[in-house]
């Protein structure tokens, strides 16, 4: 199905979004000693998104679970200013990291509450992993990748983000995340309820029409493109099999596709039932598309989960996320 078909009158100014400069959000550090950072954001007439929401007119209407303590600035809509470079602090750790702040809405779906045990199986090259972090939240966070590479940016990322006496919490290894089941279930098996992460390789939307380096459109990754939904499918039947009854996933992309988005949710939630006898369970995340409306342009026709849509008043995403519950029997 193609983009002009699945979203009608809404695909051209989405288009258009996908061909100009994004947008960014400013993730505030708080492993940072740096403590002008605030101060300096709320300068550059930025404003943090989510207390907005919480404490706003569409908070007002009732809570919603949000992974806590996370901080992200972003520019008004219709705003284009772009946000300097983040300063280090004396000990040279950097006081905010700049992403699309579309890209937060997964780890704040994931609600992750204090002494959970966290499992990012996607994990590079790391802006996800770096805001499940800012919780504090976990009592051990778990980052796998298979990329090298891109493993290598994860690190990165940490050494400048982070103390060690923090970095000592996250366990980073270069593994196939949909083969962890079988490879490392065995280690979880004496903790608590983990909270999984599966933020799966993608055709990466706004990456592909604006990047011809590394694109995956190019002929010679065909085939990696076609099997690219297969790999997304196994990837989230991993996450489901790694998490303990009771546990909750969360599936997220940075693509509009269908394909890959409502369709891997409803084929990897049959294949954990047919295969495997494990029930699962789609989480309403409506509460997102009022909480943030004043951030972003949500499509409101998904089936399971929600899609943030570029749009140039509100140039995010695109991101997919869906959460899933793992029946407790």
């Amino acid at each position: 199905m193609n983009y002009g078909m699945q979203f009608g009158p809404l695909w051209p100014s989405a288009r258009v979004s996908l061909l100009s400069e994004p947008k960014y959000g400013a993730l505030v550090n708080n492993f940072s000693w740096g403590g002008d950072v605030v101060r300096d954001l709320q300068g550059l007439r930025a404003a943090d998104f989510i207390y907005a929401a919480q404490n706003g007119p569409a908070g007002a209407e009732g809570p919603a679970p949000l992974s806590p303590n996370i901080q992200c600035y972003t520019f008004p809509k219709g705003d284009i200013c772009r946000f300097p470079p983040a300063r280090p602090d004396t000990v040279g750790i950097l006081g905010y990291y700049l992403m699309d702040a579309a890209s937060l809405l997964p780890v704040l779906a994931l609600n992750v509450q204090p002494g959970q045990l966290v499992l990012d199986l996607c994990a590079a090259p790391g802006g996800k992993t770096l805001a499940l972090l800012q919780t504090g939240c976990c009592r051990h966070l778990t980052a796998k990748d298979i990329s090298v590479s891109r493993i290598k940016r994860l690190h990165g990322i940490l050494h400048s983000y982070l103390p060690k006496a923090a970095r000592d919490n996250v366990s980073v290894s270069v593994e196939d995340g949909s083969n962890w089941e079988q490879v490392e279930r065995d280690v979880f098996d004496r903790f608590s309820v983990m909270q999984v992460l599966v933020d799966v390789p993608c055709t990466t939307d706004r990456h592909s029409v604006m990047e011809h380096d590394n694109n995956l459109f190019t002929r010679v990754r065909k085939k990696e493109r076609q099997q690219l939904p297969m790999l997304q499918m196994q990837l989230l039947v991993a996450g489901i099999l790694a998490a303990k009854p009771g546990g909750e996933v969360v599936y997220s992309t940075c693509t509009l596709s269908q394909l890959q988005n409502e369709y891997i949710v409803e084929s990897a939630i049959k294949m954990a039932e047919t295969q495997f006898s494990i029930d699962v369970h789609v989480e309403d995340l409506s509460c997102f598309r009022r909480l943030f409306q004043d951030t972003f342009s949500f499509y409101a026709e998904c089936r399971v989960g929600e899609l943030v849509l570029p749009h140039l008043t509100a140039n995010f995403g695109p991101t997919y996320f869906c959460k899933l519950r793992r029946a407790q029997h």
